[in-house]
Order: structure tokens, then C-alpha cells, then sequence
């Protein structure tokens, strides 16, 4: 069951365009949507979970019409949103076996069996008496994963669900997610590079609503492979140096900035070359999107 976007564009009542003519195939299992905050990818997603109309366009999961057909799609979509409140005295157990009765699972021994397996799935189960209140940040994540699979969704979407997660939780709430994407389509929202890069086979890059690259991560990596160049400045140098080169980063380390830049040949000596990542392919084509188109004379 794959999920097909078409012409799809949204301009809100502000006037700011969230997406513009947005275009994306996407197959089962993990689907790493990368942009910057603001570059339209919450909009995109809510658009998929049928919580709001484009302007124009359409969306395809497998035979259902998306956007004509929204409670059929409410019944196979698992969505966990950026934030999603819970109710903190509430244990897990006893919020997922609510949720479940929501989603049309009245038989209490079904209900029992499903609430069971998702709290053992999603590692909380030693935790299920505990008050939502109490859960860290990554154990949030893990219930609302658990409550996004209730159902069996064909389609699962999540919103930068490793924000603010520490390395741990990180790894876990990944691994889970991995697991989940064998069979299923799972849309992978995120501005975290590194996300993308352990876990999906397929990629968009997405700014200022506009899809900008998509395919395999390995495959969008090999095409800059030795066109990226590395160098230690001074941190006044820096405005020279992005007057110069294509800087498309740069970090402090030990306290002096190391700027990337993509560049077909040496820049000059003074240049190292450098190991190209999915970060290099993401900052090269964000700074070509926001560079200003070039008059013709």
C-alpha cells in the first residue's frame, strides 16, 4: 500500500505558501521527510492525517482517496504528532485500553490481549501502572507510539519524535520505529539529519514548501562524494570566506569554526578534502534553495 502525493500546495489565510506544488511517491517501510523548521514538512504531514484540506492536489493511500475518504483513512493511520497531551494521572494501561475503545475495540479480552502486546512492544509494560505524569520524555514517545499502532495502521506518522530525546531513549524510540517500518509506510518527519540516515531507504528534503531532492539517502550521498572540502578559519574570517566559496556549513570546533564547502574541485590548498555525509547533501541543498535565483541579462 503505497502512499501517493500529486500537485499538492496549501497557502494559509496569512498568506504564507506552506507548500508549493509538492510532488512525493512513497513505498512501505521508512520515509525520512528532512527540512528545517518552518519548511512546511507539519503542514505536509497534518495534510496526510486528514486534519486539514489543500488548496489543490491529491493524496493516494493504496485505494483510498485521502482527502474524500477520511474516516476509511482514519482507520488504518497511526499519527503521533510533535506534541500530544496526556492526561498525567492517568497510568498507561489504563489510557491505551481507553483509546482503544475509542478506535472500536469493545471485546474486553481482545482489548486486554492488543493493550498488553503494544505496552510490551513499546518496552513500557514494567511501567504500565505508573502515571503519565511520571514518564520521561522518550517513555512519551514509546506511549504514543503504542497508541499510534492500535488498529494496525498501514500508515504511521510521525513529527520529530526524537526532539529533545537523550541518546538512550533516542536509540530505543529508533529501534522501535525500525522494527515498525518493515511492513508498513512510516513517514519520518524531522530536521535531525542523522534520523534519516540510520533508518530510512527513501528521502525527501523539503524548504519553504518546495521539495528539493528526494530518493535513497546512500544513493543522494554518493553524488557529492569528493566535492565536499573542510577547513579550520578564524572566527572573523568566516564573512570573507562566505563571500568567496559555497560555504554550506560551518561548526565550532575547539572553539574555531570548520567550514564545509561544495565545490566540484579544491578550492584551493589551504582545503582539505572531506568524507561526504547526508548532512553535506541536506546543507548543500538547503543553501541552494535560499540563494536568490540569478537575473538574466
Amino acid at each position: 500500500m503505497n502512499l501517493s502525493i500529486q500537485n499538492l500546495s496549501k497557502t494559509y489565510p496569512n498568506g504564507v505558501q506552506a507548500l508549493k506544488d509538492v510532488n512525493l511517491e512513497i513505498p512501505v517501510g521508512m520515509f525520512g521527510l528532512l527540512g528545517p523548521n518552518g519548511a512546511g514538512k507539519s503542514s505536509l504531514m497534518r495534510t496526510i492525517a486528514t486534519l486539514q484540506e489543500p488548496d489543490t492536489g491529491s493524496i493516494q493511500l493504496g485505494d483510498l482517496n485521502v482527502l474524500t475518504q477520511k474516516t476509511e483513512v482514519r482507520k488504518v493511520l497511526g499519527y503521533l504528532p510533535q506534541e500530544f497531551g496526556v492526561y498525567p494521572k492517568v497510568s498507561a494501561i489504563d489510557l491505551l485500553d481507553h483509546i482503544a475503545v475509542l478506535k472500536g475495540i469493545t471485546n474486553g479480552k481482545e482489548r486486554t490481549k492488543l493493550v498488553k502486546s503494544l505496552l510490551q512492544k513499546t518496552n513500557l509494560w514494567q511501567h504500565r501502572k505508573k502515571g503519565l505524569g511520571g514518564y520521561s520524555g522518550g517513555m512519551k514517545q514509546r506511549f504514543g507510539i503504542a497508541q499510534a499502532l492500535i488498529s494496525d495502521p498501514k500508515l504511521i506518522i510521525v513529527d520529530e519524535p526524537t526532539a529533545g530525546l537523550d541518546p538512550a531513549e533516542r536509540n530505543r524510540f529508533l529501534n522501535l520505529l525500525s522494527e515498525i517500518g518493515e511492513n508498513t509506510v512510516v513517514i519520518l518527519s524531522t530536521h535531525i539529519v542523522d534520523d534519516v540516515k540510520e533508518l530510512c531507504t527513501n528521502m525527501a528534503i523539503i524548504n519553504q514548501g518546495e521539495v528539493l531532492k528526494t530518493g535513497n539517502p546512500l544513493e543522494a550521498i554518493s553524488e557529492v562524494e569528493g566535492k565536499i572540502w573542510s577547513k579550520t578559519i578564524e572566527k572573523e574570517e568566516l564573512p570573507t570566506y562566505q563571500d568567496k566559496f559555497n560555504v554550506i556549513s560551518e561548526r565550532l570546533i575547539a572553539g574555531k569554526p570548520e567550514i564545509h564547502v561544495h565545490s566540484d574541485g579544491r578550492p584551493d590548498d589551504s582545503f582539505a578534502p572531506k568524507v561526504a555525509d547526508l548532512e553535506d547533501v541536506y546543507f548543500s541543498r538547503i543553501k541552494e534553495s535560499t540563494q536568490p535565483a540569478e537575473v538574466a541579462v
